[in-house]
């Protein structure tokens, strides 16, 4: 036998509610005209009467009587006749008004269970549907489908406010998992940077040492071989600094936390990072409040986005460094764009410069913009970037100024 749905239950409970009280009622209600109303007609009472009174006219009539004797026992008569009339009327009129009554409380019951199915429809579907839309997206949020976008079905505004709120548990929800991922993701990508670094190093120390060794011999070395010497110079330092970059991406900032100037972190990265012969502005606004952070992390960071941008004004270009104060949304932060008007990034790859091992510089290692984004994300900022190709970068970072907590 199949299960009647929710949607069913929901109408014959509410149709119940309105059709059971109804009959209840008008079965009462006939039950008492049927009863208690041909006690108050009497008509057995009268009937009785008359007879009695009948003969007792007859009695009276026989014996010799004066003739105002007789007009009073004939006026008796005609109202004991009437009497009786008057009751066998009343007693038609409380049997058709009984009659009427139960045919009333039939057509009653009728037009309740009329009315309350069409108001035990109308409530089981304004609320069943909303309830199936509603478990339905619990099955979506489940699965980890989106949302529907299409327009909510009808109901009371309370499923709208619970639909409103799913929708903002959905986004949190999907948010979680992109950083759960993420999470897991750079976990990963930090460890093998920290094993690559390693593998790196051994090897690398003793190469240096018999570089420099053959440098020290010279003159009795062929010059020939001078060449490939200042080579396997050149390349080790690369690969050197290749490990260098591998182990800052490998390990999160560590340490205390202090009280950082970022307007004069950001003057002095300028001045060590960007040549002297490039255009360059750095724009610091008075009231920007120092934040708590690892000052040697966010100094690799930003060194690592206007080296970006150094490279990518090499054709020509300027570079405009700003930072400012954010307020809103009940916290304070700190702002740090790096601008620059050089060859810019074509929108189908800049959704991936933040991703590791992604470089368009020969010999580059895709590490600069992924180092950069991790440590603020450590300090539990945001990063963003916008370009046009032919006009130029932007790349920001948020900071909070209380440092998000220590990590």
């Amino acid at each position: 036998m199949k299960r009647i749905g929710f949607r069913g239950r929901l109408f014959l409970v509410l149709l119940a509610f309105a059709v059971v009280p109804a009959i209840l009622i008008s079965v009462a209600w006939s039950t008492t005209g049927s009863i208690v109303l041909p006690i108050f007609g009497a008509t057995a009472a009268w009937d009785s009467i008359a007879a009695t009174g009948e003969r007792a006219l007859d009695v009276a009539r026989a014996k010799p009587l004066t003739p105002p004797e007789r007009q009073l026992i004939d006026a008796h008569e005609a109202n004991l006749r009437e009497g009786v009339t008057m009751s066998r009327r009343a007693d038609f009129v409380t049997r058709e008004l009984a009659r009427r009554m139960a045919l009333g409380a039939l057509i009653a019951v009728l037009a309740t269970i009329f009315v309350g199915s069409r108001v035990a429809g109308h409530l089981s579907r304004n609320l069943s549907r909303p309830l199936q839309e509603l478990v339905g997206w619990t099955e979506r949020i489940g699965r980890g489908e989106p949302l529907p976008t299409s327009p909510p079905r009808r109901g009371a505004p309370e499923f709208e406010v619970l639909r409103t709120r799913m929708r903002e548990m959905a986004s949190e929800l999907e948010l979680g998992r992109a950083r759960a991922i993420e999470a897991e993701r750079a976990a990963t990508l930090r460890e093998s940077a920290r094993q690559v670094a390693h593998e790196l190093k051994n090897p690398l120390t003793p190469i240096r040492f018999a570089v420099d060794r053959l440098r020290r011999d010279a003159d009795r070395i062929p010059p020939e071989l001078g060449e490939t010497i200042e080579v396997l110079a050149i390349e080790s330092a690369r690969l050197e600094e290749m490990a260098r970059s591998f182990a800052q991406f490998g390990r999160l900032p560590e340490g205390p936390r202090a009280d950082v100037d970022v307007g004069e972190l950001a003057r002095y990265t300028a001045r060590a990072t960007i040549p002297p012969e490039l255009p360059v502005t750095v724009d610091v606004a008075d009231d920007v409040p120092m934040v708590a952070g690892h000052h040697d992390a966010l100094a690799r960071a930003l060194a690592n986005v206007m080296l970006n941008a150094v490279d990518a004004c090499r054709d020509g270009g300027s570079i405009t460094v700003r930072v400012r104060r954010l307020n809103g949304n009940g916290s304070e932060r700190v702002e740090v764009a790096v601008a620059d008007t050089g060859c810019g990034i074509p929108p189908e790859k800049l959704a991936r410069i933040w991703d590791p091992y992604v470089t368009s510089k020969p010999g580059g290692t895709g590490l600069g913009l992924a180092i950069a984004r991790q440590t603020v994300l450590a300090h539990a900022g945001a990063v963003d970037a916008s370009s046009k190709p032919g006009v130029g970068t932007e790349i920001r970072f948020v900071l909070p100024v209380n440092g998000g907590g220590q990590r």
